[in-house]
């Protein structure tokens, strides 16, 4: 039998991919190094922040980290060896509507609410099991289609 020869894998894609594991590499370092100095920093930046009475609005100093911060990570592009994924590649689903910090929200909300009513009861405990339970069906709901 006559079986058609594989074509060889290109070379360049190769050195590509392993630029981009490099790359990656590299850049998990500095973004980690980015976050360990980000947790002390932001907290004196909220401690400084809180103690400041000069400005009527608090939070400068807090918020000023923040940009700095969100522009190292549009900096670091984590994960910008992306543009060089084969064009097949399925992409990934982006993660559920809610973002951790619509999460912390509504996990917020509902303890506020709790306490305005008296405290965190069993009943209240329950209910709180039940809604984390319905955003975990929701979300592998969302992941399995």
């Amino acid at each position: 039998m006559n079986m058609p020869a594989e074509t060889p894998p290109d070379p360049s894609k190769r050195w590509t991919l392993i630029r981009d594991i490099a790359v990656f590499q590299g850049k998990l370092l500095v973004d980690g190094l980015r976050d360990l100095i980000l947790v002390p920093a932001s907290l004196v930046a909220g401690i400084m922040s809180l103690a400041s009475g000069s400005h009527s609005e608090p939070g400068t100093q807090f918020y000023r980290l923040l940009g700095v911060g969100k522009n190292s990570e549009l900096w670091i592009n984590l994960f910008g060896a992306l543009r060089n994924a084969p064009p097949d590649l399925e992409q990934f689903e982006p993660f559920p509507d809610a973002d951790i910090d619509d999460i912390v929200g509504r996990v917020e909300a509902f303890v506020v609410n709790e306490h305005k009513r008296g405290g965190m009861t069993a009943q209240a405990r329950e209910r709180l099991e039940k809604a984390l339970e319905a955003l975990r069906k929701r979300q592998n709901r969302k992941s399995d289609g």
